[in-house]
Formats: structure tokens, sequence, C-alpha cells
């Protein structure tokens, strides 16, 4: 395994640029390919670029406000006295690495944006307090966990084609959760991702006698000059007690709980916009005051520059995918082997191969989702398998696609390629246990 690991990480530190020039560098290559691949004009191809640009920009918010809350929630302070607990009990760093799997994973399989930020937290916390542990790895075994997602309660194209309404609805119709993500497949695949991910994270550990690199605790520094909370605000004025009121939070954050409590009473969806319209007020009861909710947003807002930079830069690219037929002809490679038991594998692989490109579950269906519908319903196939094909297909990639690991480097001040070997390796575990669920599946 060490080999293995030192392989990778070896390959990602030589040839990996930043995941800014990533983007740049996976535009260019799909305007090529739809220019020399599907002879779309190159003036069409620009034209698709630039459309598609600013297309998903109420979704590029939609995904910032998720990541900063999750970061909100995961620095709560019952949240925290609960990680430092934990990290209490941790003694040896391969300890730590399956701990902070662990976290990341059941993070993620409750809340995508909650667990690619708890993660991060708990793999620091552990960093600091065990001695011995490689940093790069326990950051990137943080992450790995993010994986569940596509497997939990806000995976987005199970959750989306649940519900009534949905743009696919005539043609595949309503699939409930209990043929996806709560069907006894996904639920043991589940179980088998939560257990075997940890354990092999921690085989990545440098032995005894290896070099390590640890975590310099000057670099988690409070930034905040001492007595800097003394220079303005230590005076009871009432905009400070205004400012500090539990009352307002409470008031406020017992409205919001209310909304949500109505909505889904009156039969409401579960959407994008509740999940976040919750964690935000779950966030504001848990931090306690106004002003205490306000700097843990803007610590949070620090970890998402990558993502607003980045996300309009995938956007061109899916609209030129779209334009020029690249996802379907991505797709198509794939489908025109498959049979309706072997539908769900190749529509895994496929997948796989397409997030490169689109690396988000909602947009990915929109460019996938009707080939892979029609795909099912010529061959027989089970809708509900499909469609797990490519949410999994989705998680799987997210583990060496360079967008979502974007906040795991802003906490930890680390580079991309100081932890994208380890993903890469934890990758191949993971495509195993898919490829595994995507076979069995259609013959249970």
């Amino acid at each position: 395994m060490s080999k293995i690991t030192a392989f990778f990480t070896e390959l990602m530190r030589r040839y990996l640029p930043d995941p800014f020039v990533f983007a740049i560098m996976l535009t260019l290559l799909t305007m090529a390919l739809a220019f020399g691949v599907e002879n779309r004009p190159i003036n069409d191809v620009v034209q698709d670029w630039g459309k598609g640009f600013w297309s998903l920009l109420a979704f590029t918010t939609q995904m910032a406000v998720i990541l900063v809350m999750g970061y909100v929630l995961a620095a709560a302070p019952i949240v925290d006295r609960f990680l430092d607990r934990i990290a209490s009990r941790v003694q040896t760093p391969r300890q730590a690495i399956i701990v902070a799997t662990i976290v990341g994973c059941v993070g993620s399989y409750l809340n995508w944006g909650f667990g690619l930020v708890i993660g991060g937290i708990m793999a620091r916390k552990l960093a600091l307090k065990v001695k011995g542990v490689h940093y790069p790895l326990i950051i990137a075994a943080a992450y790995t966990g993010f994986t569940m997602y596509s497997l939990g309660f806000s995976a987005t194209i199970p959750v989306l084609i649940s519900t009534k309404g949905h743009a696919f609805e005539g043609t595949m119709g309503l699939i409930p959760l209990t043929q996806t993500i709560f069907s006894a497949p996904i639920l043991l695949t589940s179980l088998a991702v939560l257990i075997a991910l940890p354990l092999l994270n921690a085989t990545m550990h440098p032995k005894k006698g290896e070099p390590v690199v640890e975590l310099d605790p000057a670099t988690v520094a409070d930034a905040r000059p001492a007595g800097a909370e003394g220079l303005l605000g230590d005076q009871k004025t009432l905009a400070w007690r205004l400012n500090n009121s539990r009352v307002l939070s409470l008031l406020i954050g017992l409205c919001g709980m209310a909304y949500v409590a109505m909505h889904f009473m009156k039969g409401g969806n579960l959407d994008l916009n509740m999940i976040n319209f919750f964690i935000l007020f779950l966030g504001v009861l848990l931090l306690g005051t106004p002003m205490k909710y306000v700097e843990k947003v803007n610590e949070g807002v620090k970890t998402i520059g990558g993502i607003i930079l980045q996300f309009p830069f995938y956007a061109g690219i899916m609209a030129i995918m779209h334009g020029s037929g690249l996802v379907e002809s991505i797709a198509h490679m794939f489908v025109s082997v498959s049979t309706a038991d072997t539908l769900p594998l190749w529509g895994l692989v496929s997948s796989f191969v397409i997030n490169f490109f689109a690396p988000s579950g909602g947009g990915h269906w929109v460019l996938q989702g009707p080939f892979m519908i029609n795909a099912a319903t010529t061959l027989g196939a089970s809708q509900a398998q499909t469609a797990m094909s490519v949410m999994l297909g989705n998680g799987w990639n997210d583990l060496v696609q360079p967008f979502w690991i974007l906040p795991a480097l802003a906490l930890s001040k680390l580079k991309l390629k100081d932890i994208m070997g380890y993903t890469v390796v934890s990758m191949l575990l993971v495509g195993a246990i898919y490829a595994v669920t995507m076979l069995v599946w259609p013959h249970l």
C-alpha cells in the first residue's frame, strides 16, 4: 500500500496544477472536443460557452450558501464541543485518520455542505492533538467521506426525481426514495463504504521512520490581536446589547423552524432552498447571538472563494457539452454496449467521465439524465437503478475532481497536489464498491 500511495502522491505533486488552472484546461479541452469530435463550428462553441457562463448564477449562490451555512453549523459551540470530546479519545495517528474519515462520511451522508466542512474541522483538531499525524493525509481522508453524499439524505438526483413536478416526471414518473437511497442495496453500499474507506485511509499513513508532515499550530492561531474584543465592543451600549441578544436569535430562529414545520405539514417539497433555509435558522439558534452568527458566516465565506470563481467556468463547459452533443456521445458510447442488467454499471462509468466536465449533481443530471432515461426505457431497465448509477458516478468522481475539494484546501491551507494522491487511492476502492453494487442490484 505504501508503494501505491507513494506513486500517486508523487505523480500528483509533479503534474497536478491548481484547481483554477485545471478548470481552464478543461474548458479548452471541451472546446477542442466539441469542434474536433462533434464538428461544432468554433464560433458556435465560443458562443455556447459565453452564453452558458452565467447560466447557473442562482445555483452558484445556492451552493455558496449551503457551504457557508454548513460551516456555521460545523463551527457551532455544541458541535465544536462534541468534536473536541471525540478528539480527546483518539491516541494514535491511524486512529485519527479513521475518525476523520468517519466524521466526513457521516456529515456528508446527512448533508453534503455540512460534511464538506465538518470533516476538515475534525481533521484539523486531530492533527493538532495527536502527535505524528500526517497532515495532508488526514485532510484528504476527511474529504474522501464526501462520496457518501451521493448515498445520503442530500443526494441531488434521488431527491429531485422523488419530487412531484420534476423536469423528467413525464418520461420516468416519480421515483420514491425507498427505491433509491433507502433501498436495501444502497443502504448496504453505504455501510460498506463507511467500514472500508476509513480502514483503507488508515493503511496509507506513513510507517514509523517514514517522513511525516505535521500541522504547525501557528497556522491555525487566532489572527485577531490580543484584546481586540475590547477595542470598541466592551461598553454595554444598547447597540452592544442588541448585537449580543440571545432573545433576538431565539425569536427569529424559532420563526424559521416554524416555517419549515408548516412547509412540510402542508406537503411542501424538500429542495435546495428549503435545505438552506433550515440550516440557516438552525445555525442562528445554535450560535446563540446575532454577532456570533455573523462572525462564523464571515469565517465560512473565506472557504468558498474558489467555488464562486470556478462554478461559472463549469457552467460554460456544461453549455458547450449540451450545445455540441458531447454528453450524448459519451453516454451513447457506454449505453450502446449495455443490456438491461449492465446499464447501471455503464451508467456509473459514463457518469464518472462526464462529472469531470459537470461536477454538480443537478447540472449533471440535466445533461445526462434524458439519455439515460431513454436508454432505461428502451432496454427495460430500472429507472431507479439507472438514476442511482448516475448519482454514484458523480460521487465517485468527486474524489478526484478538484472542484469540491476547494473548501478543504481553504480550511487546511494545503495545495491540491498535497492531498490528491491519497484521494486517488480511495477513489479506486470506492469505485470497486459502487461497481459491485451496480452489477448485483439488477439481479436482486
